[in-house]
């Protein structure tokens, strides 16, 4: 079974920086779309990209272009998200979860049957 665990969250000031890893145990990652999702209270989850097996990712939302990256390292079975220029908007818990490539179709939660239980950023001065 797949075992997915977020860490790197944390409070930073607006203008901070983080990184996320994702570590999974149980299963390699190799066969694996890793997507990250965050939700705020009282919102929906949101997406933030995917990224495929072999590190192509998907669009990023418009709110975190050129701010949030994705990345992979199929050998340490980890998956990182790298958050910059934070905004107190981008206050939330963060959430990794996989999907096979085979069933994978498109970067929504629907598509994930495996998820961590999240690490929180918090964005203030």
């Amino acid at each position: 079974q797949l075992e997915l665990v977020e860490s790197g969250g944390g409070l930073v000031q607006p203008g901070g920086s983080l990184r996320l890893s994702c570590a999974a145990s149980g299963r390699t990652l190799d066969y694996y779309v890793i997507g990250w999702f965050r939700q705020a209270p009282g919102k929906e989850r949101e997406g933030v990209a995917c990224i495929n097996t072999s590190g192509g990712t998907t669009n990023y939302a418009d709110s975190m272009k050129g701010r949030f990256t994705l990345s992979r390292d199929n050998a340490k079975n980890t998956a990182y998200l790298q958050v910059s220029s934070l905004k107190p908007e981008d206050t939330a818990v963060y959430y990794c979860a996989a999907a096979p490539i085979r069933l994978f179709r498109r970067c929504v939660p629907s598509e994930f049957a495996s998820w961590g239980q999240g690490t929180q950023i918090t964005v203030s001065s």
